[in-house]
């Protein structure tokens, strides 16, 4: 993997994947994701897209509250769809997989540093795309007097 950087598109596979966000006609942009996250929470032993999936959960982390938006040169040029809310579990669970694989990218960098970065990042997108806990304050009933 040619990386430069730790952010989630700041690797030669990310940058390709941007690259394919903007060749696609704008409402294939979601299928790509889609199929990059599922792909991803599905698969045994390594994980090939690993770096795509990470680059498709930042993207939609930065639609959800408390996201941060993509800046990077290396990122999608055009602009991505509203995801669906959905897509914001898959992500989650994609990134879980990606943190919960010990033998993965993490063991990947050379520098300690920067794998803790990197993991940092990831571990912050995955609570960006949690969903909001249910309020205490509405009550699932009333039981009148």
């Amino acid at each position: 993997m040619g990386t430069w950087d730790t952010g989630p598109f700041d690797n030669d596979t990310a940058a390709d994947f941007a690259i394919a966000l903007d060749n696609a006609n704008p409402e294939e942009r979601e299928v790509l994701i889609r199929g990059v996250l599922a792909r991803t929470i599905n698969a045994t032993g390594y994980l090939t897209e690993a770096e795509e999936a990470v680059a498709a959960a930042a993207l939609i982390a930065a639609q959800c509250p408390g996201g941060e938006p993509i800046d990077t040169a290396y990122g999608p040029d055009k602009a991505m769809p509203a995801f669906p809310a959905d897509l914001r579990t898959l992500a989650a669970e994609a990134l879980t997989h990606i943190l919960d694989d010990g033998s993965g990218l993490a063991a990947n960098w050379v520098d300690p540093a920067d794998a803790s970065r990197w993991l940092t990042t990831l571990s912050r997108f995955r609570t960006v795309l949690a969903p909001p806990p249910a309020s205490a304050d509405v009550p699932l009933f009333d039981i009148g007097s």
